[in-house]
C-alpha cells in the first residue's frame, strides 16, 4: 500500500498537486492544475486509489493460501482483484488467510492490519511493506 502526503506531479505543460485529506488511506485527493498560462484550475474532491503493486511472486503466492484455506478449485479465477467475501471467505476464513501468509512469509500482521484486507492484491502489497520493514 502507498500513501502520499503531499507530491507534485508533471505531465509535459501541466503541474498537479496531490494533498492527502485521509491519513490513513489515500481516497479523496483535493487536485489542482496550473498549465502554461498560468492560470489554476480547481477540480471538485475525486476518489481514486494510489497502489503499489507487489511481486508477481508475491501475489501468486497468496493467491496460492486463498485457494488452499477456501478449498477453490484449480478453475475458479482468483487474481489480485479477487475479494475475499466474493470467493466466499467468511471472518473465520479470513483470520486463517492471515494466519497462513503470516506462517509462510515469517511476517506478522497487526490486527488492525488484519481488518483491513479484503482483496488479494491488499494483501500482497501489506506483505510487501512488512517484508521491507524486517
Amino acid at each position: 500500500m502507498a500513501s502520499v502526503t503531499a507530491s507534485s506531479v508533471k505531465f509535459s505543460s501541466v503541474s498537479c498537486l496531490i494533498k492527502q485529506n485521509q491519513v490513513s488511506n489515500l481516497k479523496k485527493a483535493s487536485l489542482s492544475f496550473t498549465g502554461n498560462g498560468s492560470q489554476s484550475r480547481r477540480l471538485p474532491v475525486l476518489r481514486f486509489r494510489i497502489t503499489c503493486a507487489a511481486k508477481p511472486e508475491t501475489v501468486k503466492k497468496v493467491v496460492d493460501i486463498v485457494r488452499k484455506q477456501l478449498a477453490l478449485p484449480e478453475d475458479r479465477d482468483v487474481c489480485g482483484e479477487s475479494k475475499f467475501s466474493v470467493l466466499g471467505a467468511d471472518s473465520l476464513d479470513t483470520v486463517e488467510i492471515v494466519m497462513g501468509l503470516e506462517e509462510e512469509f515469517g511476517i506478522c500482521v497487526e490486527e488492525e492490519s488484519a481488518q483491513s484486507i479484503s482483496t488479494v492484491q491488499e494483501a500482497a502489497d501489506l506483505i510487501e511493506e512488512l517484508l521491507e520493514k524486517k
